[in-house]
């Protein structure tokens, strides 16, 4: 049976404390996660590095990072509480992207090496921010509402990255970009202090006969097995466009002649502004079709056909390359509905387990993403290349969205 709401009931619940708390913790997140692909050109030529050899190297030992963290966070969420990851996470991201700021300053050690090790840390503590917030905001509002709040926290969370590019450029440097990110960090966390654990964690958080964050119940289960692959494949078609398309986008600028450099910072941000809208769009989206997939499936082909118009329509205006950087954002949107359903999927003993591990095993594609990417342009080139790995993307991504269960209005009071 479903609740009406009146719309003060509405907007006071949207508004409540967890869901901005959660939003703000993902604006911060996303500042700091992208931030490296922002400045990778300027710090590493700054630090005397070729940006295209070493940066990818970088970028994935920060994917691996959120591969770790994906897993610590999200187990530790289950354990010992939503907020627990909430402070832990924010702590650990902030204090390294400090620590960014002053590799200059640093001739004990290889400062290649050092910026390796800090996004490797950073990556870990990033991964906890937005699983645990959409698990907190999922379980804190009634399922009416759910779609529509973990929209609104990853439509405002995104906008840290368009925030991080303009920080980078109004602050002369690059590392007051770091030192600015880290102290948001920090500051964020007077604001998490008034947050408590939803009713539905604290029901069984006591509960001893309940397993509560085992990372193997999705392995010793076949139906569970099969629902948690699928949710990293519904994923997949995000970050190929945001870690392939835009992050490497001066190497694909290059190779289709454009009559100038593509700024990957720009490709970022571009691509972040469409996302952004995206996401706001896709819990409204997803409540006027009463269907998760149908508007996951919706977003992704109209993906697939932006990828398509801009690596073969024959353009050589860098404008219109980010132009269609907004689209595929405006289309990868459905990343705040992807982990949605990723958490919707799953009881809540291993929810924020779920929630936490998908996407950060999503992120950490990007580094197999980058490596067959970066094997295959040699012999095919860098738009055939890209191409292939878009395809295998969207492919599997595809499948996986039409064949996972739907989770629209489900009642998330359940435990495995």
């Amino acid at each position: 049976m479903k609740n009406v709401y009146s719309k003060q009931e509405k907007r006071k619940l949207l508004f409540s404390l967890p869901v901005i708390v959660a939003a703000l913790g993902y604006f911060v997140d996303v500042y700091d996660l992208l931030l490296f692909s922002i400045v990778r050109i300027p710090s590493l030529t700054d630090l005397g590095y070729d940006p295209d050899v070493i940066g990818p190297i970088i970028n994935s030992w920060q994917m691996a990072g959120l591969l770790v963290g994906g897993i610590l966070w999200g187990v530790l969420g289950d354990k010992r509480g939503r907020l627990s990851v909430l402070f832990g996470s924010i702590i650990t991201y902030s204090l390294a992207n400090i620590a960014c700021g002053f590799i200059p300053n640093i001739h004990f050690m290889d400062q290649a090496d050092t910026y390796l090790i800090l996004r490797f840390i950073a990556g870990v503590g990033l991964a906890g921010e937005l699983g645990a917030g959409i698990t907190l905001v999922s379980e804190s509002l009634p399922k009416e509402l759910r779609a529509i709040g973990t929209s609104l926290v990853a439509g405002i969370g995104l906008c840290g990255a368009v925030v991080a590019k303009l920080t980078v450029e109004l602050s002369g440097h690059w590392t007051y970009a770091y030192f600015i990110g880290g102290a948001m960090g920090l500051c964020l966390l007077l604001l998490r202090l008034g947050v408590i654990e939803p009713g539905m964690y604290t029901s069984v958080q006591h509960d001893q006969s309940i397993s509560k964050g085992s990372f193997w119940m999705f392995f010793n289960n076949k139906v569970r097995f099969v629902k948690y692959v699928k949710c990293i494949g519904i994923g997949l078609p995000t970050w190929f466009c945001i870690g392939i398309l835009a992050t490497l986008g001066n190497q694909f600028g290059d190779a289709m002649g454009l009559t100038s450099a593509v700024d990957p910072g720009l490709a970022i941000m571009w691509a972040y502004i469409g996302i952004s809208v995206g996401d706001f769009a896709s819990g409204f989206i997803s409540q006027w079709l009463k269907s998760r997939k149908k508007a996951i499936f919706g977003m992704m082909i109209f993906t697939l056909v932006g990828v398509v118009l801009m690596l073969f329509s024959g353009y050589k205006s860098v404008e219109t390359f980010y132009f269609y950087c907004v689209w595929l954002g405006l289309g990868t949107g459905y990343w705040a509905m992807f982990v949605t359903v990723a958490a919707e999927q799953f009881g809540t003993n291993i929810r924020s387990t779920a929630a936490t591990t998908i996407p950060n095993i999503v992120r950490g594609t990007v580094g197999l993403m980058t490596f067959l990417f970066m094997y295959s342009k040699g012999s095919l080139g860098v738009i055939a290349a890209g191409a292939m790995v878009g395809l295998i993307s969207f492919a599997i991504g595809i499948s996986s969205t039409l064949t996972v269960p739907e989770t629209h209005d489900k009642d998330l009071d359940f435990v495995e």
